[in-house]
């Protein structure tokens, strides 16, 4: 059985929402790049198991075939070990991919910062109103 807990339908690390405040964006970037860092580790975990499993699969599959039973059982229980190791490796690949986007987000949030945090502290900083970005480009 696997530990694997299912999100509930619709659950986002962070709402795609309209606003585009900087504290909004670093928040927004700060949740997906944990949660894709959370995500890197449960995909792990089950391809771990996957893993295992297709091994313990094959050594049943040698089990049978030792105890002379139905040859048919070896083979159907050998194409279900063939079927946990081709699905271990898509895991695999999914976790990858999962990892680099998780490194992009952590980039891409530090890059905003360097970008924007300074604009961000000095129209915080003061009482007075400023404009919003692209104000003056009407």
């Amino acid at each position: 059985m696997s530990d694997l807990v299912p999100r509930p339908v619709g659950a986002a690390p962070a709402p795609a929402d309209g606003d585009n405040r900087y504290k909004a964006v670093q928040n927004k970037l700060d949740k997906l790049g944990a949660a894709m860092d959370d995500a890197t580790l449960e995909l792990e975990g089950l391809r771990r198991s996957m893993q295992a499993n297709a091994t313990r699969a094959e050594n049943v599959a040698g089990d049978i075939e030792n105890a002379g039973l139905d040859g048919r059982f070896v083979e159907v229980t050998n194409l279900v070990s063939v079927a946990l190791g081709g699905a271990a490796i898509e895991v695999r690949r999914l976790h990858d991919t999962a990892q680099e986007t998780a490194e992009l987000t952590h980039e891409t949030r530090a890059t905003h910062s360097r970008l924007y945090g300074a604009l961000d502290d000095i129209r915080s900083g003061r009482r007075e109103k400023t404009p919003r970005p692209g104000f003056f480009n009407r």
